[in-house]
């Protein structure tokens, strides 16, 4: 009786493990550290650059991120790991996190750099945009 549950308790245990996606990934909790040319950053822009910011997250970032930045966008269904949950994600994030990764993307996941697509302004307005996300 003992053997079976054990072996019940390894193969729950594996499974678990397995769900927990790539290791190459960060919580919401543990982020990685903002490299150097990056640390710092503040944005520079007013709270009225949020609606300009706005209309480039709907043309940009909806597809993944979903209309209020929840990562259940369409296009999010079906990545792994899933977009991040941006209304969460500032709550542990300083606009540096955010500008370095929305400028070079996030290696083992989905998230494309945006850094010669869009202006850095462009970037700040999308980052006041992604505070006003609830």
């Amino acid at each position: 009786m003992k053997k079976i549950i054990f072996i019940a308790f390894a193969l729950v245990a594996l499974t678990l493990a397995s769900c927990g996606g790539s290791e190459s990934t960060e919580s919401t909790t543990t982020l990685a550290p903002v490299p150097v040319e990056y640390a710092g950053k503040t944005n520079p822009l007013g709270s009225d650059a949020a609606n300009m910011g706005a209309d480039l997250f709907d043309t940009n970032c909806t597809a993944c991120h979903g209309p209020q930045g929840h990562g259940d966008g369409p296009a999010g269904a079906a990545l792994d790991p899933a977009p991040k949950n941006l209304p969460e994600l500032v709550k542990v994030a300083g606009d540096d996190y955010l500008f370095w990764c929305i400028s070079t993307g996030r290696q083992g996941t989905a998230m494309v750099g945006w850094k010669g697509v869009l202006t850095d302004e462009q970037i700040w307005q999308v980052i006041s945009h992604i505070h006003t996300l609830k």
